[in-house]
């Protein structure tokens, strides 16, 4: 006759030590004692406002509690602890195994540089481009005299002439900006930067006519003003064959969508 054997108890495999499993688990704990502890507080403060109903609550749970162990199998402080902290390090177990899993993207080397190079590049070449074709100015109404000449010294040189030179001052003699055109023209021009109100008249036109063709020499002669000129002035420089560039002539200018000075079909 054989004798029974008993079933032998399964051998528990000790888990290998991680310290961010271990980490993680003592974390859970302390969250769960932290909540307890507040579970425990607010239970003291409404035990204070209303006694009558927390004794009666407490002895209900009492009930309760008493109720069910006699339905169920005793278990053991030991137990409950161990079966807890299995709980929590599955738990920690868990949320490593996802942050090792998890994918970490690589950048691709100049991926990411390219996009930004290239829209600095745009950025850069437009600038660029809108300081070749226009120089930027706040405005030729907001420049003081001497700006305003050197900002007509400046669409000179951007257009093409040669030479030019800012010659404005006391004993000009009428001259601000001399320059050689690119039809190979000798150009003088005075700067006129007066304000809406003030246009350019016709004795400004005739102390000019007086001294650009003789003293400077000029084979294109140019009043340029931010303001407009009087019908009279328009009369003179017709008859001397001088060049007005009034405001809306000088913005046109100053964005290309307008002619040159010296190639205005009125330049004499």
């Amino acid at each position: 006759m054989t004798a029974p054997t008993r079933p032998l108890p399964p051998v528990r495999r000790r888990r290998r030590f991680d310290l961010r499993t271990t980490a993680l688990f003592f974390v859970l704990l302390a969250l769960l004692l932290s909540l307890g502890g507040l579970i425990a507080r607010l239970a003291a403060a409404a035990a204070e406002r209303r006694p009558a109903w927390a004794f009666t609550l407490l002895l209900l749970t009492s009930a309760g509690i008493v109720a069910c162990h006699r339905g169920r199998r005793r278990r053991s402080a030991r137990r409950l602890v161990q079966r807890a902290a299995e709980a929590l390090e599955e738990a920690a177990e868990t949320a490593v195994g996802a942050l090792d899993e998890a994918p970490v993207a690589t950048p691709v080397q100049g991926a990411e540089d390219t996009p930004r190079t290239s829209a600095v590049a745009t950025v850069e070449e437009t600038l660029v481009l809108a300081t070749d074709r226009v120089p930027h100015f706040p405005g030729y109404e907001a420049l003081d005299p001497d700006e305003f000449e050197q900002a007509i010294a400046d669409l000179c040189a951007r257009d093409g002439c040669v030479g030019v030179e800012v010659v404005g001052g006391a004993g000009d003699l009428g001259a601000d900006v001399t320059a050689t055109a690119p039809n190979g023209h000798r150009l003088v021009i005075q700067c006129k930067r007066y304000g809406d109100g003030h246009k350019v008249g016709s004795q400004d036109l005739q102390r000019f006519g007086g001294t650009c063709f003789t003293v400077h020499e000029a084979d294109i002669a140019v009043v340029v003003t931010t303001s407009d000129f009087t019908a009279p002035a328009v009369e003179y420089a017709q008859q001397c064959g001088i060049v007005c560039v009034d405001a809306e002539g000088l913005q046109a200018w100053h964005s290309g969508s307008g002619p040159r000075p010296w190639e205005r079909p009125d330049e004499g």
